[in-house]
């Protein structure tokens, strides 16, 4: 059984800068944290993305809605995942709001 993992970060970009970094930066966290995890499909539809991850033999799906004001991560994970990622969520969190400030 999978458990959701959400994060909403806030912004002040506007949805459609909020989707361009999104879209340039993602490279850079997948190529950061590849040794915690594979992205092995992601679908790019307007402003929400659909994706797959792989992380210790374990794999998981998940989407990025970006809205006016905020981004919302929502993953779907095993039980074994799922414990990890809340240990893992202020990391997230943090690495998502850096990311939609860098200017």
């Amino acid at each position: 059984m999978t458990k959701p993992f959400v994060v909403s970060i806030p912004h002040r970009l506007g949805r459609n800068e909020a989707v361009r970094r999104l879209k340039a930066e993602l490279g850079d966290v997948r190529a950061h944290y590849s040794s915690l995890f594979t992205v092995q499909q992601e679908s790019w539809s307007g402003d929400h993305l659909d994706f797959r991850i792989a992380a210790l033999g374990q794999s998981a799906s998940g989407s990025i809605d970006v809205a006016e004001d905020y981004v919302t991560l929502q993953v779907f994970l095993p039980w074994l995942l799922a414990k990890l990622a809340e240990a893992l969520q202020p990391l997230v969190r943090k690495e998502a709001t850096l990311l939609l400030e860098k200017k």
